[in-house]
């Protein structure tokens, strides 16, 4: 039976194409791995473009009403507990409407809202295996050590 091996990236029309790239390049930190800005209007951005093309194709054309809720959100892994720190303080520099910190136990997640309203999660693999759905308040200014206690001490929990 034919399978799927995982996401590959995930497309979104922008009203403002140019802010758009901006923040997601300047702030979230991901390259431009192409971009046509003349014709097809549209940018291709990535974590890492040589490994993969992109994670994200931004393309101008977002048609809908302003409070229309078309994206349920676009998730980052970032490879450590730090790096949450460093992009939540890039964040609050931006004044960005920041939702949630939360650990879901199996990750560490901050979800926010992005310069035209989209939800973007940025989340940290903790390597436990808790069930879902779980979500308890996060508080980054703990150590790494009691955060990561505080997952692992999930896994044999029930809700």
């Amino acid at each position: 039976m034919a399978q799927i091996a995982g996401l590959g990236h995930v497309g979104i029309y922008a009203t403002d194409l140019i802010k758009m790239r901006d923040f997601y390049t300047r702030v979230l930190g991901l390259e431009i791995a192409d971009q046509d800005l003349e014709e097809l209007r549209m940018v291709f951005l990535g974590s890492d473009p040589v490994r993969e093309h992109h994670d994200l194709l931004l393309m101008e054309g977002r048609v809908t009403a302003d409070d229309a809720k078309v994206i349920q959100q676009i998730s980052f892994r970032v490879p450590s507990i730090q790096d949450l720190r460093d992009f939540k303080a890039r964040i609050d520099a931006e004044n960005l409407a920041i939702d949630r910190i939360v650990s879901h136990g199996n990750a560490f997640g901050i979800y926010f809202f992005d310069p035209e309203g989209n939800r973007v999660k940025l989340y940290y693999k903790t390597g436990f295996p808790v069930a879902q759905p779980h979500v308890d308040p996060l508080d980054l200014s703990r150590t790494d050590a009691e955060l990561l206690a505080d997952a692992r001490a999930l896994m044999h929990s029930k809700r």
